[in-house]
């Protein structure tokens, strides 16, 4: 990154430079943007997801993808989109679902987002999205350190919460584990179901005061 710093009053820097080693540039994140969301997928392969299948209803968002190399294919609400670079796919409705595959190596896909009529505030999945790939490697100490720290800095919570309660029942933390599941469906019913058949919790389900924290299951 070059030429970066609060008394210049601007920042510059590459892709590459702030990509991961899964292609994700965190843009917003490395730079401290605060009006908007905007960050950066490089797939290294052909049907790699760069943008994977979801909908903006939990942060009421719209976004607008901008591929800036390579081609992708876009489905927005079911419909199909051929994207070469140039190709400007805007969602107005949070409640599509949308994702993009890479039709070749080095597509690259810059994303905008924000909701209208309101001052943004960064939303949680940019820590998830960096804790998912630790319990995929078994390091949940770590994951919690991460998702522990991250509880001050994003409004919505629930997420954290839930994945904090995965990793601390991975390390036998059942009473953390339950308190941080709990408070996560409360902000976000919806994953009670989730809590039923995660694997990540299977070692508290058997405790007894697991359905009394979570009478939606």
């Amino acid at each position: 990154m070059s030429e970066q710093g609060s008394d210049r009053g601007y920042a510059t820097a590459r892709l590459s430079e702030l990509a991961n080693e899964r292609g994700w540039a965190a843009i917003r994140r490395e730079l401290g943007v605060q009006a908007f969301g905007i960050n950066a997928w490089t797939a290294a392969e052909p049907g790699e997801a760069l943008i994977v299948a979801h909908d903006e209803k939990p942060s009421g968002h719209e976004e607008l993808y901008l591929v800036i190399a390579g081609s992708a294919t876009f489905s927005v609400g079911g419909e199909r989109i051929a994207a070469a670079a140039g190709t400007i796919v805007f969602v107005r409705d949070p409640a599509l679902r949308r994702e993009a595959l890479a039709d070749e190596p080095g597509t690259t896909i810059l994303a905008v987002g924000g909701k209208v009529g309101e001052a943004y505030r960064p939303r949680a999945w940019e820590t998830n999205a960096d804790v998912l790939p630790l319990f995929d490697s078994g390091q949940y100490a770590k994951a919690r350190v991460l998702l522990t720290a991250a509880l001050d800095t994003y409004d919505d919570k629930a997420t954290l919460h839930y994945n904090l309660a995965c990793a601390e029942a991975r390390l036998g933390e059942t009473d953390a584990a339950l308190q941080h599941l709990a408070a996560a469906v409360r902000e976000r019913p919806a994953l009670a179901a989730d809590a039923h058949i995660d694997a990540d919790l299977e070692a508290i389900r058997n405790d007894p005061r697991f359905d009394a924290l979570i009478p939606e299951i």
